[in-house]
């Protein structure tokens, strides 16, 4: 029996999904379904390769290009843990993760992309303001970024929150001098949640959306975590396979009927994963909740860490280097704007000749209206 994947199980049951929820669907969810049904099936267009040892031809379906789509994304997830390792400063980190209480949840599904942006903005306005006080850093400037994240250990599940990394300190208004945090300790948790929790009430207020929380979300003690990471890089590991991961992975399905979808769960503190068994539609319901408003930014730099900061990170990597000890500063290993993500999109296909195992080489790209082009072309890309 064929392995079942997202795509096999939205081919049977979107449909159904589509019918109960029209007419108040997004139109993104529209898009990323049909892009994730129509993925790898030839109906986007093909690509003809051939072996540079046998002469064999191959061809293969394009891919949709989808972020949401399980079968592009498998592939960029050491890039990106690459890139944001050289981005690490030599001092130690911590692991801020900000999220909302419940009563908040339903709010933030049908209005997620005000949602998900007070969240980030909260967040890191929150770490900016307990930094600049004098009795704690005293700093102008601190460089982090976050990932957000929509899903618990179940995909059915929803759970907005965003992580960030923060650097153990930051750089004077003057630009001249480092400062830094104690190893183990950033901020003290309470205050990093009573001033997230009100930066997030005022752009609630700013978006009209106050009035549709229940009254006792503000009277609770938000909770948020804040942990040191040493050096980051258990961070960035960690963090790495949910920029690219969807919210189930083809790996996890385990069967598709036509009335049901059965998946593999790990349960937080557990070790074995159970599988679970859910009406297809529910399955189809589950997934596009964690579907991204069109454009949203699900990973995003402040401070040093954003291309276009006043304060560079080439200084602040002298800086650190000056506030260790260092007799010569060391310069930024490579260029800040070459760390920037790439929008590259390559065609996934055959890499290896399945008859010879010899190299494949690119030969024909087939558009989906069956428009021929040599060598390259752009992707299809319906990302939103």
């Amino acid at each position: 029996m064929a392995v079942a994947r997202v795509a096999d199980c939205f081919r049977r049951h979107a449909g159904a999904y589509l019918e109960t929820f029209d007419g108040w669907m997004p139109l993104i969810q529209r898009k990323v379904i049909s892009a994730i049904i129509r993925c790898q099936t030839g109906e986007l267009g093909g690509c003809r390769f051939e072996c540079d040892d046998c002469g064999r031809e191959h061809c293969a379906g394009r891919s949709c290009g989808n972020r949401h789509c399980p079968n592009c994304q498998s592939d960029k997830t050491d890039a990106w843990l690459e890139k944001q390792s050289q981005r690490l400063l030599p001092v130690h980190h911590f692991l801020v993760t900000f999220t909302v209480p419940q009563e908040l949840r339903p709010v933030l599904r049908a209005h997620p992309k005000l949602g998900y942006n007070a969240i980030f903005d909260a967040g890191r306005e929150a770490l900016r303001e307990l930094a600049a006080e004098e009795r704690r850093l005293g700093v102008a400037c601190l460089g982090l970024f976050g990932v957000l994240h929509t899903w618990g250990r179940d995909p059915l599940t929803y759970h907005p929150h965003v992580h960030f990394v923060v650097p153990g300190g930051g750089v004077t208004a003057d630009r001249g001098e480092w400062r830094s945090t104690p190893e183990n300790f950033l901020f003290p948790k309470r205050d990093i949640a009573r001033l997230y929790r009100e930066k997030f009430a005022e752009k609630m207020i700013a978006s009209s959306l106050h009035a549709k929380i229940p009254a006792e979300a503000w009277r609770k003690t938000w909770v948020i975590d804040c942990s040191p990471v040493r050096d980051g890089q258990a961070a960035l590991k960690y963090l790495a396979p949910y920029v690219y991961r969807v919210a189930i992975s083809n790996q996890r399905i385990e069967s598709c009927t036509d009335e049901s979808v059965t998946y593999h769960v790990t349960p937080t503190g557990k070790k074995r994963s159970r599988t679970r068994t859910v009406d297809g539609v529910k399955f189809v319901q589950g997934f596009a909740q964690h579907i991204l408003p069109s454009g949203f930014q699900k990973t995003r730099h402040y401070g040093w860490m954003s291309q276009n900061s006043r304060v560079k990170i080439d200084l602040v990597r002298t800086l650190v280097q000056l506030f260790l000890g260092a007799l010569y500063p060391i310069a930024a290993d490579e260029d800040d704007a070459d760390l920037e993500e790439s929008n590259e999109s390559p065609f996934d296909g055959p890499h290896r000749c399945p008859e010879c195992g010899g190299e494949m080489l690119l030969v024909e790209i087939i558009d989906g209206d069956f428009s021929a082009f040599v060598q390259h072309c752009q992707p299809f890309l319906d990302s939103g």
